[in-house]
């Protein structure tokens, strides 16, 4: 099964990005595209950088609370996998809705860096106040994605 589709992103009612994206698989759970690196030019993090050329095979359940994005280069070289909390994911037409709670994890091709991310962003989010049960359901989901990449088959077992 192979179809374009949009996966639009947002965060806090707003629209982050949207980009066209090949559907290569859905289960009825779990969505799963392919798409190049969608931002203009180069994103330096400091322990990876997104550029042109990468492609991105992007996982969304729909009863889960996150998002796990298998980073390549153009030329097919693992870079890692960058993994959003998100709310659980949502197919409508021809388009994969998404929305962003702020916090991420990155892991390293080899598994041996698994970097929490962007955990003072959602403190300041006011996610905890506006809707306690989604907060808590992203704290879960990021400590269950930080657990499972620490395990022996990492984050692959989660796609297998």
């Amino acid at each position: 099964m192979t179809r374009q589709v949009t996966v639009v992103l947002t965060k806090a009612g707003r629209v982050k990005i949207r980009y066209p994206a090949v559907q290569v698989a859905d289960d009825g759970d779990r969505i799963s595209v392919r798409a190049p690196w969608a931002a203009e030019g180069v994103r330096d993090f400091g322990f990876v950088r997104f550029e042109p050329g990468d492609v991105f095979t992007e996982h969304f359940w729909r009863t889960r609370w996150y998002a796990v994005k298998e980073v390549r280069t153009g030329n097919g070289v693992l870079k890692g996998w960058y993994c959003d909390v998100t709310r659980p994911a949502v197919l409508r037409g021809g388009e994969i809705l998404v929305e962003d709670l702020d916090l991420d994890l990155w892991v390293s091709a080899d598994g041996s860096r698994v970097l929490r991310l962007d955990e003072d962003e959602f403190a300041h989010s006011g996610l905890a106040t506006s809707d306690p049960e989604a907060a808590g359901q992203a704290v879960r989901a990021l400590d269950a994605l930080d657990d499972q990449a620490r395990t022996p088959a990492g984050l692959s077992a989660l796609l297998a």
